[in-house]
């Protein structure tokens, strides 16, 4: 008799937590947990050659804002011809997760973005430049820059962390290189 009571008990505990958390999940939830908003990337460049300032949201979601990249894109412009070029999205994507993973704003200093062909070449021709001839600065896809609040050498940890493209550190001139390209790494002057 114990026994069959017990059983009893139980199939009651069991029908009356099932009974609850059916009524649980008819529960309607709140607006914000069923939708929840679109996380915002916003980044913060200041070209060293041209003192310019940009600060904008450059991504809602998995949505660039075209308007914020043709401020970006400007920013970066080359400053030896005032060339500008559409620059790869994805690297301000690289440099706001890099600000994230050094828990500082993304707050850059770009040192060099775009370069036109003119402006590349000439810095190549320079004896001991390490410029590229091929350079992805010249397709809108490299940038070399400084993160404020950041030691370049823990940017440049942080990059080849990622590994999401090519990471050069240029420690006397207190710099890192982040690219779009296939992942390789260099150290020049």
């Amino acid at each position: 008799m114990r026994s069959l009571l017990a059983r009893q008990g139980l199939l009651a505990v069991c029908a009356m937590f099932v009974f609850a958390c059916s009524n649980a999940a008819d529960d309607p939830k709140p607006p914000s947990q069923e939708t929840p908003a679109l996380p915002e990337r916003a980044i913060k460049l200041f070209n060293t050659h041209t003192n310019e300032t940009v600060s904008v949201v450059f991504k809602r979601g998995d949505d660039f804002d075209a308007d914020a990249l043709k401020k970006l894109n400007h920013v970066a412009l080359d400053h030896r011809s005032g060339e500008s070029h559409d620059m790869d999205a994805k690297l301000f994507d690289q440099l706001f997760d890099l600000a994230q993973a050094c828990g500082v704003a993304p707050d850059f200093e770009i040192i060099s973005g775009y370069r036109s062909p003119e402006s590349n070449s000439a810095m190549a021709a320079r004896e001991g430049s390490g410029v590229a001839k091929k350079s992805l600065h010249m397709q809108g896809r490299a940038i070399d820059v400084r993160l404020r609040k950041c030691q370049t050498s823990r940017l440049r940890d942080l990059a080849l962390e990622a590994k999401k493209g090519g990471v050069g550190y240029y420690q006397r001139s207190d710099f890192v290189h982040v690219d779009t390209g296939s992942f390789r790494t260099w150290t020049g002057k």
